[in-house]
């Protein structure tokens, strides 16, 4: 199935009412809960936050996509899980808000991310960042535009000198020391959102050494496909969507010839799993 352009467009219709929503909260008073607490309310200073604007978000992009293609199942990080997504060959795959940390801190490095799967394989996958109004897209066979211009991933390289686009949080604990002598580390939030600067040519590498929900990384890994970088799990294979389990074993994409380096290098160091 390869989604037509009136279902992107469409999707990406959805997605923008989405992001009023976010942005109409971005930076304002806004209830915010602590999601390793049991939904308690944080007052801004959560592990792992959730927000009115996820929840605002989530509604909206529920109540549109469904109306979109009523035969998909539903996937999302901030609705709770229906078994009966695993007998649909379509499923919708969405995160509201990545980079929720990063949104509650007023730093412009979230996005929202949707993503299309047919018989486990992402066929759509849209990114829109609303603080910066950078949108990525693609359609199986179509490549990847931002702001309706194409874009590509970098091209092959060494590692040395290469930018790796690394997780704030995990930079923070140490976890990217171990590539620093060879790598250019740049800190930012938002895994789909790195994924997605990797397709658009932005960074030569991400990955994280620990696990990630199929909502965090679907429309990205659909993107570094379609913009020629290669993206794999933890173990070297491709990703299956629509998992009954959807918490998946990390991610890693480079540009080829950063690739294989990189996984080399956590075969050494380890993952985090």
């Amino acid at each position: 199935m390869i989604p037509d352009a009136t279902l992107l467009q469409g999707t990406l219709a959805v997605v923008r009412n989405a992001a009023h929503e976010v942005m109409s909260r971005y930076r304002s008073q806004q209830t915010i809960w602590d999601k390793d607490d049991a939904g308690a309310e944080s007052g801004g200073h959560a592990g792992n936050p959730v927000t009115e604007a996820d929840l605002a978000a989530d509604r909206v992009l529920r109540e549109g996509l469904l109306d979109l293609l009523p035969e998909a199942g539903w996937l999302s990080e901030e609705t709770a899980d229906e078994p009966s997504r695993l007998e649909r060959d379509l499923v919708w795959i969405v995160d509201p808000i990545d980079g929720t940390r990063e949104y509650v801190e007023g730093i412009d490095q979230f996005a929202i991310s949707v993503a299309l799967s047919h018989r486990g394989s992402p066929v759509l996958g849209v990114l829109l960042n609303p603080a910066t109004d950078e949108l990525l897209c693609a359609v199986a066979g179509g490549g990847v535009t931002l702001n309706g211009a194409p874009v590509s991933a970098m091209p092959s390289r060494p590692l040395d000198g290469a930018t790796l686009l690394a997780s704030r949080t995990e930079s923070r604990k140490g976890e990217f020391d171990p590539f620093k002598e060879r790598m250019v580390v740049q800190d930012m939030g938002s895994t789909a959102w790195k994924l997605g600067l990797v397709a658009a040519g932005k960074g030569h590498a991400y990955f994280t050494r620990k696990p990630r929900n199929e909502w965090d990384i679907a429309a990205g890994v659909m993107l570094c496909r379609e913009a020629g970088a290669e993206v794999t799990d933890l173990d070297g294979n491709a990703h299956v969507f629509n998992r009954p389990d959807p918490l998946l074993r990390g991610v890693v994409t480079a540009v080829p010839g950063v690739h294989a380096e990189v996984m080399a290098m956590i075969r050494e160091v380890g993952t985090l799993l």
